[in-house]
């Protein structure tokens, strides 16, 4: 009886609380709840936003492939660089899961200060170390995107995207592809040539798109490493719609070289093809880095070739949707203000954003109707033919007006299959790829049009 005297009292507030817990949670008087228009935060997200110029990079890679620095320190770089987005494309894998990396190996990356700035950086106690269970070797942890995006990321300035180089290989070319905001690995599929394994991978990257239910955007990396792509090939997989036309990279050839097309020449060629003989829509060119190195070690570094979309809002899907449609422009180092198309007038108008004692030339470049598509085989210096872009008319990517200033424009003749523009700078760049190299800015084409059933014929 004592027992239950000294217990009942206990019991008999559980039985209340349990009671009372199950009830429904009381009415809140309408007056009390905030208003409409009330909002805690100091800042709220617009409802109607206007268009704002975005910078990013698609193309960095680091410790999780072949980079020589952690992810998070590549993404605070960018971050306090200027730059709202940021891709980490490492090859045929995510930052996701599980990954240990030998001390020794981010050494002789990176050098033997690349593990201390990390850990000055972040803490000690963000930074975490173990002996290989395999071995005794000292290993350091790579965060996950998942673990680390929440540290470096703000809202409306900085966003971290998931990203991917499908490294794919046909003999003894590369062919790498660049893929944003995936949600799923994709490893790369191959094919008996270059068009085939492109469009396997393409289709890839979209099936996962539809099943994931997310925006997806593939474009195709330095076509000149390996010299691997050509424009034909370009142009043959009408699926495919970006490409780099501009990459950091000092080991890719965007110049191309006496044999063979530079990027601009591929692109001019491939868009030319699309639009006269495949009826299809041209290519949209992008400028990346290509990063690997971050610490003055090594040659590919961040910070030499970045996009600038215009969208509402800073996040994915705004941004590949600009995309898609052709709103941005590419950049070494140039800024635009604006770039405005008027479809009625037809006339391409930039604004450039000038710098004192810089002079700016913008060539308008293209292709007329109408222009022979015969093509003769490159040669080597052997004098062998080489399997490369071939040669087209001159008036394939033709210069159709030169333009000194920060205002320039173009009035479409009529006769023009497209027009894109080119912005050379007078100044240097800071940070050169290749010897000379002045800074630029490169708009997408416009003024095409394709008919609504696309031709089978294949350049």
């Amino acid at each position: 009886m004592k027992y239950f005297a000294v217990r009942r009292p206990v019991l008999c507030m559980f039985v209340i609380g349990a009671f009372v817990a199950a009830l429904p949670p009381p009415a809140i008087a309408a007056d009390a709840l905030p208003a409409d228009d009330a909002v805690p935060a100091d800042d709220a997200v617009p409802a109607d936003p206007g268009y704002s110029w975005w910078k990013g990079n698609l193309h960095t890679h680091s410790l999780w492939s072949d980079g020589n620095d952690f992810p998070e320190m590549i993404a605070e770089w960018y971050r306090t660089h200027g730059y709202h987005f940021l891709a980490l494309s490492d090859h045929n894998i995510l930052s996701d899961g599980q990954k240990w990396l030998a001390v020794a190996e981010v050494e002789r990356r990176g050098g033997p200060d690349a593990l201390p700035k990390y850990r000055k950086r972040f803490g000690g106690d963000w930074v975490e170390t173990r002996r290989d269970p395999k071995g005794d070797a000292l290993t350091v942890r790579l965060k996950p995107l998942d673990e680390f995006r929440h540290l470096v990321e703000q809202r409306g300035q900085f966003m971290l995207i998931p990203g991917e180089e499908i490294s794919d290989q046909v003999g003894n070319l590369p062919l790498h592809l660049n893929v944003t905001n995936l949600r799923d690995l994709i490893l790369p599929l191959g094919g008996r040539t270059i068009r085939e394994a492109m469009a396997a991978d393409l289709r890839a990257v979209e099936e996962q798109s539809k099943k994931s239910g997310r925006d997806t955007l593939v474009h195709l990396n330095h076509p000149n490493f390996g010299w691997a792509v050509t424009a034909e090939d370009l142009a043959a997989v009408i699926e495919e719609r970006f490409f780099e036309v501009y990459n950091g990279h000092t080991g890719v050839s965007n110049g191309g070289d006496k044999h063979r097309a530079g990027t601009e020449e591929i692109w001019d060629v491939a868009n030319t093809l699309r639009l006269a003989r495949l009826n299809a829509p041209p290519l949209f060119g992008l400028a990346t880095d290509d990063s690997h190195d971050y610490h003055g070690r090594g040659q590919q570094h961040p910070g030499r070739g970045w996009i600038m979309v215009r969208a509402r809002r800073l996040t994915p899907e705004s941004l590949i949707r600009a995309m898609k449609a052709g709103d941005f422009y590419s950049s070494s180092g140039v800024t635009l203000r604006d770039v405005r198309y008027d479809e009625t007038a037809r006339k391409l108008t930039l604004d450039i954003e000038g710098e004192p004692d810089v002079t700016y030339t913008t060539r308008f470049v293209g292709t007329p109707r109408g222009v022979s598509l015969e093509a003769e085989e490159r040669v080597g210096a052997d004098g062998r033919p080489l399997v490369t872009t071939k040669k087209y008319a001159a008036d394939v990517g033709r210069t159709f007006a030169e333009v000194t200033g920060t205002s320039p424009s173009y009035e479409l003749k009529g006769d023009e299959l497209y027009v894109r523009a080119i912005v050379t700078s007078s100044k240097p760049h800071a940070d050169p790829t290749f010897k000379g190299q002045l800074l630029q800015a490169w708009t997408q084409p416009v003024g095409w049009s394709i008919q609504k059933k696309p031709s089978q014929e294949t350049p």
